[in-house]
């Protein structure tokens, strides 16, 4: 049962758990990009973000039977997927660095946005609290 502070909080708790995994991929790819056959990986954020928020809001996937599918990627464990390369290099590797670091940009600027985000509601609660 969520707490009145992970209701606050919303969804943006697990969007930066989310922005910390995609993080991590994407500079593993940076990392890797003159590793022979590397395929690069990310995940889909808005896909597991919205499978998050649907279970949280009590819609996700209910099952009546143990052999039914279950969800896959979860905000706990989303699912990485292999990028699909526009331009293949010879060697095999699939990563694109000027898109890496782009999309690692992008990334970091969501993360901040999303911290900028849950300072502002523990700023909103903090007053609350005190009766200022």
């Amino acid at each position: 049962m969520p707490s009145k502070l992970d209701n606050a909080l919303g969804i943006h708790e697990a969007a930066l758990r989310l922005r910390a995994q995609r993080a991590e991929l994407l500079a593993s790819n940076l990392a890797n990009a003159d590793t022979p056959n590397y395929k690069a990986r990310d995940i889909d954020f808005k896909s597991v973000l919205a499978a998050a928020q649907s279970a949280q809001g009590g819609g996700g996937l209910q099952t009546t039977h143990a052999r039914h599918l279950s969800e896959t990627g979860t905000a706990a464990s989303p699912e990485v997927l292999y990028r699909i390369p526009v331009q293949p290099s010879i060697d095999g590797n699939t990563v694109d660095a000027q898109r890496e670091k782009s999309e690692y940009m992008q990334n970091a600027i969501q993360y901040q946005a999303s911290l900028h985000f849950i300072d502002g509601q523990l700023k909103i609660l903090r007053t609350a609290i005190r009766g200022d």
